[in-house]
C-alpha cells in the first residue's frame, strides 16, 4: 500500500516574522500585492479599534474575530480555526484516548449527570451509575457548574485520583467517591454479536486510530462463532482518519486493488491508495449498512467496497463528505483545520456535496419514527458508473445504496404532533432520561424485548412537568410512535448498554432486516452480487 496519511496528522506552519518598525516600500510596488502592507493594515485597524472604539474591545477578541472572518471567507463547512481546548476534544475523538475516569455525563435537571459509565473504567468499577449527579468535584460545588467545567475537573493525568461526591434518587446525603484516573479507551467497535448462527454483526461507530485493530478483532472473533456472513454497521459513523479508513477497506480488498484518491491544489496533498494484502475474509458476503449521517472517511470505506463489487451497500445515500481536511499547528496550540484536497472512489467518483446541497432537505423528506430525516433516492441528475462486475453505481450526492431501504416513517399527523414536541426538545430528552431511570428502579428484572404498555405511556404523560402543558396532550397521544421508541431506547440503553438497546430496536430496524434477508441465502460475494442483479433487473 502507499504510505498513509493522517486527514488530522499534525503539520508544523512557519510563523511569518512582522517587522513593527520602519517600513521600506520600492517605489511602485503594488500596495496590495505587498504581503507586509497588509499585514500592517490589519494592526493598524487593531490599533485603532482598541484604543479608539466608544466601548472597550479586547484585543485577543478582535484578532479571533479577524481569523474567523476569513475561513468563513472560504465558504467551507469543514475548515475552522479551533482552539487548542477544542483541539484537545478533537483529538480524543480521533485517537480514542485520553485520562479521566470513564464517563459518559449531560446536564440534567440543572446538574451535571451521569448517562453512562464506560465499562471497565474508574467510574464504572467505583459504582457510578447512570441518573447520579454530581454535588461536587475536587471541593467545588457542582450544582452551576457547566458539563464542559466537569469534564475539565475529571479529566487529568492516568493514576492521579478525583474526589467526588454524587447525588442519587432515594438516598438523602450525597456519596462521596474516590476516582483513580486511567487511560480511557473510546472504542470505535462498541460491540459485536452474531444475529443467527450464520451472521454477524459489528457496528462501527467512528474511524479513529484504533479502528482497524478493533474491527478486525471483531470479525475474527464472530468467525470463530461461525460467523459466514457479515453486516457491518456504518450508519450514523461520522468518519474521521484517512489511514483508518484506507487500513480497514484492505481487509475486505486483494492486493492492488485501489481504495482511494486524493487530489489537492498542492501536490503534497493528492495521492492513491491501494490495498496491501490479500483479503483477509474472501468469499465471506458482507452487507454494508449506511444512512444519511454516514460521512467523510466510513464513506470512503463503503465506496471502495462498492465500487469492486465486494459488498452490498443497503440503507439510505450517505451524507456527501468527499473532501480532505488537514490540520495545521498554530503558536499557543491552536490549530487551523483547513480542506486540502477532495477524494475519489476506486472508479472515479466523487461523492462530494456542495456547501449549499448538505443541509438541503428538499421537499421529498420525512420523518423516520426515530425522529431522524430520511429522503427518497433521487438519481436521475446523479453520474453512472459501472462497476467490474457491471453493475450501474452514482457519483455525486453521497454514496447511493444498491438497495435503498428507508426506516419506519411517521404519518403526516404524527410528524405534525413530534414537530409540537421539538419545540421543548431538551426538556423532552430529560423526562425521557428521567422515566428510563425511574422505570429500571420499579422493574429490577426487565428483560431485551419488553414493551411498554398504555399504561407505561401514561405514566409518562401524567409525570411530565409544566412546560407539557404548552405542547398539548394531543400533540404527545399523536407522536405515540415516536415517544414509545425514545423511552424503550433509553431504558435498554440504561438497562444493558449499546448492545442492549441495538437488540432491543431490532424488531423495528427495517435496514437491518433487509440486510438479513439479502445475505441469508447467499453462500459467496459471486453469489450476493448475482441476487442483486436479479433484483435489478426485476426493478426491486
Amino acid at each position: 500500500m502507499n504510505v498513509r496519511r493522517s486527514v488530522l496528522a499534525p503539520v508544523a506552519v512557519v510563523a511569518v516574522a512582522v517587522l513593527t518598525g520602519g517600513w521600506l516600500l520600492q517605489q511602485g510596488v503594488d500596495r496590495t500585492e505587498n504581503l507586509y502592507v497588509q499585514v500592517r493594515l490589519l494592526q493598524e485597524v487593531v490599533d485603532h479599534v482598541e484604543s479608539s472604539f466608544v466601548d472597550e474591545v479586547d484585543r485577543n477578541t478582535l484578532y479571533n474575530s479577524a481569523i474567523e472572518g476569513i475561513v468563513e471567507d472560504l465558504e467551507d463547512p469543514h475548515s475552522s480555526f479551533l482552539a487548542a481546548s477544542e483541539y484537545e476534544t478533537l483529538r480524543i475523538r480521533t485517537e480514542g484516548d485520553y485520562g479521566g475516569v470513564g464517563l459518559e455525563v449531560t446536564e440534567r435537571n440543572g446538574w451535571v449527570t451521569v448517562v453512562n459509565p464506560i465499562p471497565g473504567t474508574p467510574g464504572a468499577r467505583a459504582g457510578l451509575r447512570s441518573g447520579d449527579q454530581f454535588y461536587e468535584i475536587e471541593g467545588m460545588l457542582a450544582d452551576t457548574m457547566t458539563t464542559d467545567h466537569a469534564v475539565d475537573l475529571l479529566r487529568g493525568a492516568p493514576g492521579s485520583p478525583v474526589e467526588v461526591k454524587m447525588l442519587r434518587p432515594g438516598v438523602e446525603e450525597p456519596i462521596p467517591f474516590t476516582l483513580v484516573r486511567a487511560v480511557i479507551r473510546l472504542r470505535a467497535v462498541p460491540f459485536a454479536m452474531m444475529l443467527d448462527d450464520e451472521i454477524g454483526y459489528v457496528p462501527f461507530r467512528s474511524v479513529r486510530e484504533s479502528s482497524t485493530s478493533e474491527i478486525r478483532v471483531a470479525v475474527d472473533s464472530l468467525r470463530e462463532e461461525g460467523m459466514v456472513r457479515l453486516i457491518l454497521d456504518l450508519r450514523g459513523n461520522p468518519g474521521g482518519l484517512l489511514d483508518e479508513s484506507i487500513s480497514i477497506s484492505d481487509l475486505f480488498l486483494d492486493a492492488g486493488l485501489g481504495i482511494a484518491e486524493t487530489r489537492g491544489r498542492d501536490p503534497r496533498q493528492s495521492a492513491t491508495y491501494s490495498a496491501s494484502g490479500p483479503d483477509r475474509y474472501p468469499g465471506m458476503p458482507v452487507a454494508v449498512l449506511v444512512n444519511g449521517s454516514s460521512a467523510s472517511a466510513s464513506e470512503i470505506i463503503a465506496g471502495a467496497l462498492q465500487d469492486h463489487d465486494r459488498a452490498v451497500v443497503v440503507g439510505e445515500s450517505t451524507f456527501g463528505k468527499g473532501s480532505v481536511q488537514t490540520p495545521f499547528l498554530l503558536s499557543g496550540g491552536n490549530v487551523l483545520k483547513l480542506t486540502t484536497a477532495k477524494w475519489y472512489t476506486p472508479l472515479g467518483r466523487s461523492i462530494h456535496k456542495e456547501s449549499g446541497e448538505l443541509f438541503d432537505v428538499g421537499d421529498n423528506a420525512r420523518l423516520a419514527v426515530s425522529g431522524q430525516i430520511t429522503m427518497a433516492e433521487d438519481l436521475e441528475s446523479r453520474p453512472t458508473y459501472t462497476s467490474p462486475g457491471g453493475r450501474t453505481i452514482y457519483g455525486g450526492g453521497g454514496i447511493s445504496p444498491d438497495v435503498f431501504v428507508s426506516p419506519e416513517v411517521l404519518s403526516i399527523e404524527q410528524e405534525n404532533s413530534v414537530r409540537g414536541i421539538y419545540q421543548h426538545a431538551g426538556q423532552f430528552t430529560e423526562a425521557v432520561f428521567n422515566f428510563a431511570v425511574a422505570y429500571l428502579g420499579d422493574h429490577p428484572d426487565l428483560e431485551v424485548g419488553f414493551s411498554l404498555g398504555r399504561a407505561d405511556l401514561q405514566a409518562f404523560y401524567e409525570g411530565l412537568p409544566e412546560w407539557s402543558a404548552d405542547v398539548g396532550r394531543d400533540d404527545f397521544v399523536g407522536a405515540e410512535p415516536f415517544v414509545r421508541f425514545h423511552l424503550e431506547r433509553e431504558i435498554a440503553l440504561q438497562a444493558w448498554g449499546e448492545a442492549g438497546e441495538f437488540q432491543q430496536g431490532l424488531r423495528i430496524d427495517l435496514q437491518l432486516l433487509r440486510a438479513q434477508e439479502l445475505l441469508r441465502d447467499v453462500d459467496s460475494v459471486d453469489a450476493l452480487m448475482a441476487t442483486l442483479a436479479t433484483l435489478a433487473s426485476d426493478g426491486s
